[in-house]
């Protein structure tokens, strides 16, 4: 092991935490993960991941057997193996849920937890950095409850992307650390120092409130690129032209520019609101964010809107003989995660309009105990989802659903109506096929004539 590897425990096993772990491992680290799940941390030590994130599973096997990763139940468990080690843990990780709590303000139930566990037996000269995304002002508070001189506090919030975590570790556009401790900051700056990325050292309370600022931007784009795809339609303007116009534009880029159905997932929806809260509570009216925040809620009640005027012929038709199909439930692809998708609330406003839903998805299993009987069915193939359906609803930007056998699926359903709304598929492809294709802010395209007819050939 290199003379500059660092004695490391992260505290939390979940998406951030483990891919924190393996990573900071595969930089030369020793790291012990720990967590309070005793059962998930034995499926770890055995290499079992429940994340699907490309490239991790590989990367803890490699690090397990190369002896620079382990897993522990409970914080204090590692500190302790470390020490048995013969050298003490440098740098603690908190990686634990700051879900939203009363109010939209984030819980920290699980961050001062932790705090409370490991304070009494952090080693002298330790850091502790807080990668959970925390409100401004946690960092003062953590310093507060660790209560010991010795021991200093760093925020090096996360930008990791669900789905291409491992790579965002390893190519991050920045490393933002702060702290009121140049000293540690420095020393937790070198963690990454193999990366050669872009590194910002600042302050506790700027760290933190980057973290947020970014994500309640990326918010507010989609927001902005879902009410630009709304005007176009009624202007008759088609959005995939307008966006690649935008995305050129340096100031602007091609990123977060692509209409969909509603932002979700585990971090945008909850920060958005954390940070209307914490606005609230020094008496700012944030009224660009909580514009983003309705225009969002809005969305999915849109969309749900215009499939039933596809169906019924009116924007708020019963759709109490329809069944429909849902391609996607995951809040995006490349995950499986459903935390605050805007696929399920969409499913929850057609199935109160009296819709059946039939639903696929790549990375959720038939028998995925996640969702109730009342609501909808998931199957494992998308060819019985369709079957005798009055239309297809597009929900995730799986690339999956472009190669789907669209001739074969014309041939099941009952009704061959699409409504594509991450204007994933390419409405030739569907025309050719006999469907008629509705997507967001582009002109909708109608069967000119059946599929195998001389008009196709």
């Amino acid at each position: 092991m290199s003379e500059f590897a660092r004695r490391i425990v992260v505290v939390g096993t979940g998406y951030v935490g483990l891919t924190t772990g393996a990573c900071l491992a595969s930089l030369g680290h020793r790291v012990i993960c720990a967590d309070v799940d005793r059962a998930k941390v034995e499926r770890l030590q055995a290499g079992e991941i429940d994340i699907r994130e490309p490239g991790l599973a590989e990367m803890v096997g490699e690090m397990l057997a190369a002896g620079r990763l382990s897993f522990v139940t409970g914080a204090t468990a590692a500190l302790d193996e470390l020490r048995a080690e013969g050298r003490p843990c440098e740098v603690l990780f908190v990686c634990v849920p700051t879900p939203m709590g009363i109010g939209g303000i984030a819980d920290l139930s699980a961050v001062e937890g932790v705090i409370e566990e490991v304070r009494e037996v952090l080693p002298p000269g330790a850091i502790v950095v807080n990668k959970s995304t925390v409100p401004v002002g946690t960092g003062e508070r953590t310093v507060e409850l660790i209560g010991r001189s010795d021991v200093a506090v760093v925020s090096n919030p996360e930008f990791l992307r669900e789905g291409s975590g491992v790579h965002d570790f390893l190519h991050p556009d920045r490393i933002i650390v702060g702290s009121n401790a140049q000293d540690a900051a420095e020393r937790v700056a070198a963690l990454y120092a193999r990366l050669g990325a872009p590194t910002v050292l600042t302050d506790l309370a700027s760290a933190e409130m980057i973290k947020y600022a970014a994500n309640c931007f990326l918010a507010t784009k989609l927001s902005y690129v879902n009410a630009i795809a709304e005007l176009c339609e009624r202007l008759g303007a088609d959005v995939a032209d307008v966006t690649e116009g935008l995305g050129y534009d340096k100031r602007i880029g091609q990123s977060y520019l692509s209409p969909g159905p509603g932002w979700g997932g585990s971090c945008l929806p909850k920060d958005t609101a954390a940070l209307l809260q914490l606005s609230d509570s020094v008496d700012f009216e944030f009224r660009l964010l909580r514009a983003a925040i309705e225009t969002n809620t809005r969305q999915s009640r849109r969309i749900v809107e215009k499939i039933q005027a596809g169906i019924t012929g009116k924007r708020n038709g019963s759709l109490s003989r329809a069944r429909i199909a849902l391609l996607g439930l995951a809040f995006k692809a490349g995950t499986s995660d459903l935390r605050d998708s805007p696929a399920i609330s969409v499913a929850a406003q057609l199935r109160q309009a009296g819709a059946e839903l039939v639903a696929f998805d790549p990375a959720i299993r038939a028998d995925d105990s996640s969702f109730d009987g009342d609501l909808l069915t998931v199957v494992d193939d998308p060819y019985v989802a369709a079957k005798d359906v009055d239309a297809i609803v597009i929900l995730t930007e799986w690339p999956e659903f472009r190669g789907l056998d669209w001739r074969r699926l014309a041939t099941v359903v009952k009704n061959p109506l699409v409504f594509d709304t991450r204007n994933l598929v390419d409405p030739d492809v569907l025309r050719r096929a006999g469907f008629s294709w509705s997507a967001l802010g582009r002109p909708p395209r109608l069967v000119a004539a059946p599929a195998g007819s001389a008009a196709d050939a």
